[in-house]
């Protein structure tokens, strides 16, 4: 069976998005800089977005997601020329979607996106790509296998939250691996590192090891039986 990847970029203070979202920041202030490793020439970054790709056999989205994204996406979506299928969690079909686009609208809940993108996706897996709520509905639900995060050396102070309103969770094992960029803390009485590492902690006190760049993952491998129905509205 598929894996199921909620993979996001968050700041330093854990936040997904700028405060004060509107139509021409959908992002919020500052938001973008989340995003700017993707688009840059870092070949550790590249190295991450490359294998990354390699991996999904298909995406899941929120409807503000692809409303907010699908300017930039176009008819090929988040992965570009990979053209990997979308599906969108939303209350009904949009009118005027791209021609020839790789986007199905999902209006029977989380499930259903679910078990539609692992049909799609066969043995690679499938990426659960936000926004915030829909990731939370995911979380929620014990649908997510494995937490990726981006962490961005930026502080936000205000936003929209990843972990907020998750409920009880299962405990998990958390497995941690930071890349720390140049300008390590962007704020005030910021310090400026020389270089990032990557570190990777197993949850024993002593036990560090070099990670993979730039993610933080948490493998559900100590989750309860997950079977048992799951229809929480879209986001």
């Amino acid at each position: 069976m598929s894996k199921v990847v909620f993979d996001i970029s968050m700041s330093l203070d854990g936040f997904m998005t700028g405060a004060n979202r509107r139509p021409e920041e959908p992002l919020g202030d500052g938001g973008e800089r989340l995003h700017e490793w993707a688009f840059g020439e870092d070949p550790r970054d590249r190295a991450v977005l490359t294998d990354g790709v390699a991996s999904i056999g298909a995406v899941i989205a929120g409807r503000r997601t692809y409303d907010d994204s699908v300017p930039w996406w176009g008819a090929d979506g988040p992965t570009g020329p990979a053209r990997v299928p979308v599906f969108v969690l939303s209350h009904d079909v949009p009118e005027g979607t791209p021609a020839g686009g790789v986007y199905t609208f999902v209006t029977g809940g989380i499930e259903a996106a679910l078990e539609q993108a692992r049909a799609a996706a066969g043995e690679k897996g499938v990426t659960v790509m936000g926004g915030a709520e829909t990731g939370q509905q995911f979380l929620r639900a014990g649908l997510v296998d494995e937490l990726s995060i981006h962490l961005v050396p930026v502080l936000f102070g205000s936003g929209t939250r990843m972990f907020d309103n998750l409920g009880d969770q299962p405990r998990t094992k958390l497995v941690l691996a930071l890349g720390l960029d140049p300008g390590l803390v962007d704020g005030a009485g910021g310090e400026q590192g020389d270089d990032r590492d990557h570190l990777a902690a197993d949850g024993d006190p002593g036990g560090v090891n070099r990670g993979a760049p730039g993610q933080v993952a948490v493998a559900d491998d100590e989750r309860p039986d997950r079977a048992g129905g799951h229809a929480e509205a879209a986001a």
